[in-house]
């Protein structure tokens, strides 16, 4: 990867690289992270960083005055944390005389395609103007079935849809593993490409202080390097670490060694569309059930639409546009598509030849594909 590739980066700062073994933010190495961005922007590259560590920064500041469920907890300490979280980070770039500009989100922003593209246009303002977007979903009014799975899922997004060269995941280990972390026989997988299999590897266990583990990241950093962008996870507690990464991707690190995993990008391009319905899931309205020939055809080396004469059944209440899941003749999840009709209108012609697509291929994303 040259270095004149690698205009726009997205780093995405986990809750146990900026917290202490007590749960509280880790100030000190908050500050050599934020001297390293700085770094980054003073070598041309556009920067957008990926937060976590609103909740440890409030859990700090306040004591519940009563007993709290898990959700009421996360919005009291995020709506105090977040404030002092990007305050810190204000004074701290402010020291290497740089702008941050706070965006928060949450998961419906990104389920309809004027939301989607509202978010971009913030965001790539904020970069025309030198300004470095501090990214983080809104804990104080997302609920459980509304969240992203966590941050990882989020710098996805946010690296896909800002069109990101690479996406640099810092969490509190080197990378995959191919055993257990925690023994000495085990090392970490330095490059993943689609045909690699991980399931024997990836551990299961979520984060200490976040809500994902090394499952999400994985599934996330696949579905993003399919996209076309390089992904890398690796040790945000190592020194430099992000210098001396952008070092040894672009050639410039000569004698540079450190540990971490690089998934692979695909070399087929990606329309912007199908880069927001690639990570849509969560937003479906309805299912698509297609017959053995369709998922044939659909799961081949073919691209194709999805016609009413491969369709079986139409499942939830949708209208045209929605997001929907496609599944394959055996019940197996296959991916998800913007549809052309409601689902009435899906209904009445299941079965027939000659009619219009259901979901057209430039609207519709299969997984591995």
């Amino acid at each position: 990867m040259e270095r004149n590739r690698l205009q726009r980066v997205v780093v995405k700062v986990g809750s146990n690289v900026l917290t202490r073994k007590d749960g509280t933010l880790d100030v000190t190495r908050m500050s050599a992270l934020v001297d390293q961005v700085a770094e980054l922007r003073r070598m041309g590259m556009e920067v957008i960083l990926v937060s976590s560590g609103a909740v440890a920064s409030g859990r700090s500041e306040v004591q519940p005055l009563k007993k709290l469920d898990s959700v009421e907890q996360r919005q009291l300490f995020s709506a105090v944390g977040q404030a002092k979280l990007i305050n810190r980070y204000y004074e701290l770039f402010r020291e290497h005389h740089m702008a941050v500009g706070q965006v928060l989100t949450t998961k419906e922003n990104f389920g309809t395609r004027r939301h989607y593209l509202n978010q971009k246009r913030c965001m790539s303002v904020m970069l025309d103007n030198g300004v470095i977007p501090i990214v983080n979903e809104n804990d104080t009014i997302s609920v459980t079935e509304l969240m992203f799975t966590d941050n990882d899922e989020l710098s996805g997004l946010i690296a896909t849809m800002m069109d990101a060269q690479l996406l640099v995941i810092l969490s509190n280990i080197d990378g995959i593993y191919n055993g257990d972390p925690a023994d000495p026989a085990s090392s970490v997988i330095r490059e993943i490409t689609p045909s690699t299999d991980l399931e024997r590897y990836i551990q299961s266990g979520k984060s200490s202080f976040g809500r994902g583990g090394m499952l999400t990241k994985t599934r996330i950093a696949r579905k993003v390097a399919e996209e076309g962008i390089t992904v890398v996870i690796a040790n945000g507690r190592r020194e430099q670490v992000l210098l001396r990464l952008i070092g040894i991707l672009t050639g410039d690190g000569a004698g540079e060694t450190l540990s971490f995993t690089r998934f692979v990008p695909s070399e087929q391009p990606v329309s912007s569309v199908k880069k927001w319905i690639a990570h849509s899931e969560g937003f479906a309205k309805g299912e698509i059930h297609l017959n053995e020939a369709a998922t044939e055809l659909l799961t081949g080396e073919r691209p194709m639409s999805i016609l009413p004469v491969g369709i079986t059944a139409v499942k939830g209440e949708f209208e045209k546009d929605d997001i929907v899941r496609v599944v394959g003749s055996d019940g197996r999840y296959l991916g998800v598509g913007r549809v052309s009709c409601s689902a009435a209108q899906a209904m009445a012609v299941i079965g027939k030849h000659g009619e219009k697509p259901v979901i057209h291929y430039d609207y519709l994303y299969i997984e591995g594909q």
